[in-house]
């Protein structure tokens, strides 16, 4: 094989496994699909590619990082840098890890107070 057939080859490979890595960060086949709720205090966030984040502690006092919608999408919802503050109590419904050890949740609805941030509302389970 050839050097030029070898660098395509193996630029190929690499294009693959990115490829193949980022369908399984933006699946959700991480996740359980049943939902649940947790109310907890923000820790912290981050409104950044590829998903905007919270982490919380819950009122069990368990640590959870809650993944939202890519930026836009989260944009969408209303949610963004301003909509919680550090300290304040927030309520997220999602689709927890299917690994029981992984306190990682992907959110489908944010309420912070009174104001509701339906960051995936065709995901909502209505039961």
């Amino acid at each position: 094989m050839n050097r030029r057939a070898s660098t395509l080859l193996s630029a190929g490979l690499v294009a693959a496994l990115v490829a193949s890595a980022a369908l399984a960060h933006h699946g959700w086949s991480w996740a359980e699909g049943d939902q649940i709720e947790l109310t907890g205090t923000v820790r912290k966030v981050v409104i950044a590619p590829p998903h905007p984040t919270i982490d919380l502690t819950a009122t069990d006092g368990v640590d959870w990082h809650i993944e939202l919608g890519n930026p836009r999408q989260t944009e969408r919802s209303g949610f963004n840098a301003e909509s919680v503050k550090l300290g304040e109590t927030v309520t997220v419904l999602g689709n927890r890890s299917q690994d029981p050890d992984e306190k990682r949740l992907k959110a489908v609805r944010v309420t912070v107070g009174d104001r509701v941030y339906d960051i995936y509302p065709e995901r909502i389970n209505k039961s």
